[in-house]
């Protein structure tokens, strides 16, 4: 495991308007890093903050009849707060109207010019004052008539970066280090835009006041990126002279990794601006780069219109904070756009929380150790075949979670780490502890016990980043302390049997109570949602469809042969499945019996004719396409409950995968 520093950083969120879940989730994501970072023995930081400064936050002020400082200071706490409130271990927050961010910001200027790569010109073009973004005509042609119309032709002077003499060096950069951008697809855009040319950056403005003052340039503030970016490196008392500044010295030297989560919308800035300024001034610039995608709330855009810019806080009181941590990242591959549903989340946790690891620590926790062994860690015995099995798969699982967390891909590190809890239940069934009990085969029972408790321990650990309340949780039944990480010291599980014999658990509370149906009604009921936790229907939208109906019908048009209504079409509901298992069916030389999961809170059983093209094993962990709404049917004695698609020749045969991680359940459009 590397030893080096490890510095990671959220986006420092524009304080505009209130703060919503998709702020928390590029927050827990990077916790969930630092956390595991820490876990690992890594001298680890982690900052947050708010960007305060720009011509949008002037012009929110005024309209409320408020000076920029009074707005930025009301703003700004709700920010720091929502991080709180998701149990993140931030080192720092940072504000960028902070007298120490500030003075830095002026440092870098001061650097970039004594290089020679700014001078004053005059500005003339577009910019958005919504992106606080300077934008090229044939961008503007692109955009929508609304969009266009918050658009303004600026015309003033302006200090320039010569951002135009970095496309051969950045594109250089790039080669060298080509794992800069993530996802690859995103950085494959980045490189793109760099080929295609870069010209000279408008790095400030004398049409507002509201900024950082340029040094030595009156009436001038500095363009808010300049400002924004220079964070990550003014809160660690950069830029700076080696010694000046310790934290600088050791977070952001040479030995040092640095990783940036940012959303997708403001990578080029990140990927192309902030890296051309640090090479400028001499500084290496950062490790990583890590975009991720956007949330939908029921699948429907965050809008004021539908009022779905929803807090956390109101989710965290609901759901409980880790489990609102663990959905975020368990259910959206990092990376990728996602959907926070209500109903997924209580899917996942009546699923995989109560039924798969919860119900693991109570059913040996409470049911056999407290009654059959004294509440006492029992001696683990000579191991069977079935104990070196679980032991292979939890060495297995946490190698491959380490691995996925250090590049940056938590939902599939939790993915991993459900294998465990899978094949450890497995094990409980297989073994059935509670007619050992029953047949007084205690030597026995004490050698499955261990190993469930055993197993349960290295959970403890690897669940500990993404969820430490109820990681803590785990480790006082089992009678253990709670983690604490010490620098130079690597406790990601590696070593099994470290459980000590004769340790007293304490049985507690269920870690996960099941959510029952008329709970489920309540708490949807809470979040302005129907019994089935869908959204309500929109008035709005349904007016007009309510106005037609009123109107005569007219004659429908014959269909052409061969042809569906596209209605028809839109009732075919095809998802996006994750098998499970895969066995052959007693009896038949074609049918497969599957397991697959939809998302939904058991998987789905479906039968498929391909035995004569796949191995049951080979299927496992193959993303498929489902019919999900077909009507259930018997085949052999064994019901069906939907159809994977799949496509023939005379001489080939493949079901319908999905390449990209897609999160099961996902609607195939």
């Amino acid at each position: 495991m590397s030893s080096k520093p490890f510095y990671v950083t959220t986006p420092i969120y524009y304080v505009n308007d209130k703060p919503h879940i998709g702020h928390a989730y590029s927050t827990v994501a990077a916790d969930v890093l630092a956390r595991y970072a820490r876990l690992r023995g890594r001298p680890t930081r982690f900052l947050t903050g708010t960007d305060e400064h720009g011509q949008k936050i002037q012009e929110k002020a005024a309209e409320l009849g408020e000076d920029p400082q009074t707005f930025v200071d009301r703003m700004a706490p709700p920010f720091k707060e929502v991080a709180e409130q998701m149990d993140c271990s931030f080192d720092d927050t940072i504000r960028t109207t902070e007298p120490r961010h500030m003075e830095k910001v002026k440092e870098l200027w001061k650097i970039l010019e004594a290089k020679g790569d700014i001078y004053l010109g005059e500005y003339e073009g577009w910019y958005s004052v919504s992106d606080e973004a300077f934008i090229t005509d044939t961008e503007y042609e692109e955009l929508d008539e609304v969009t266009k119309s918050k658009v303004k032709r600026l015309s003033e002077p302006s200090y320039f970066f010569k951002l135009s003499e970095f496309t051969d060096r950045l594109l250089e950069f790039y080669e060298k280090h080509p794992t800069f951008v993530q996802p690859e697809g995103r950085f494959n855009e980045v490189k793109a835009f760099v080929k295609g040319g870069l010209r000279d950056l408008s790095v400030s403005r004398t049409s507002f006041d509201w900024g950082v003052p340029v040094p030595g340039a009156d009436g001038h503030v500095m363009f808010v990126w300049v400002d924004a970016l220079t964070n990550y490196i003014s809160a660690l008392g950069g830029p700076a002279k080696e010694g000046e500044a310790a934290l600088f010295d050791e977070f952001w030297g040479a030995d040092a990794q640095q990783v940036h989560i940012v959303g997708k919308d403001i990578l080029r800035f990140h990927a192309i601006y902030w890296p051309a300024f640090l090479l400028s001034a001499g500084i290496e610039p950062p490790t990583q780069v890590w975009a991720h995608g956007w949330l939908t709330i029921n699948g429907q855009k965050m809008s004021k219109r539908f009022g779905n810019f929803i807090p956390p806080k109101p989710l965290v009181d609901a759901f409980g904070v880790d489990v609102v941590r663990y959905y975020l990242m368990r259910e959206v591959g990092f990376g990728q756009d996602g959907d926070f549903a209500h109903k997924h989340v209580l899917a996942r946790y009546n699923g995989e929380l109560a039924n798969g690891l919860g119900n693991l620590l109570n059913r040996m926790v409470t049911s056999i150790v407290r009654k059959q062994l004294e509440g006492k860690v029992p001696e683990p015995g000579e191991p069977t075949e079935q104990e070196k099995a679980l032991l292979a798969t939890a060495e297995r699982v946490a190698k491959e979670a380490a691995a996925f967390l250090d590049n940056v891909q938590p939902h599939r590190a939790l993915e991993k780490m459900w294998e465990l809890v899978g094949e450890t239940n497995r094990y409980v069934d297989q073994t059935a502890p509670w007619a050992l009990a029953k047949e007084g085969k205690m030597e026995e029972l004490g050698r499955v016990a261990y190993t469930v408790l055993e197993s349960l321990r290295w959970l403890s650990v690897m669940i500990a980043p993404f969820m430490p309340t109820k990681a803590a949780g785990i480790r006082e039944q089992l009678g253990l302390e709670p983690i604490e990480p010490t620098v130079g010291t690597d406790l990601w599980p590696n070593a099994w049997g470290e459980l000590k014999p004769g340790t007293e658990t304490a049985p507690g509370d269920p870690l996960f109570p099941r959510v029952h149906p008329k709970e489920q009604a309540k708490l949807f009921a809470g979040f302005g949602l129907g019994p089935d936790g869908e959204p309500a229907p929109d008035p709005e939208a349904d007016a007009p469809k309510a106005k037609k109906a009123k109107k005569k019908k007219k004659k429908s048009e014959p269909l052409p042969e061969g042809c569906i209504a596209f209605d028809q079409f839109l009732a075919v509901e095809l998802k996006v499945g994750l098998i499970q298992s895969a066995e052959p069916v007693d009896g038949s030389d074609k049918l497969l019996k599957l397991a697959i999961d939809l998302g939904e809170d058991s998987p789905r059983q479906v039968l498929a004719g391909i035995r004569k093209h796949y191995e049951p094993d080979a299927l496992v962990g193959k993303r498929v396409v489902v019919v999900a709404n077909l009507a259930p049917r018997k085949i052999f004695g064994l019901e069906s409950q939907g159809m994977v698609l799949a496509a023939s020749t005379d001489d080939a045969f493949s079901v319908l995968t999905v390449e990209a991680e897609i999160t099961p359940g996902t609607r195939v459009s």
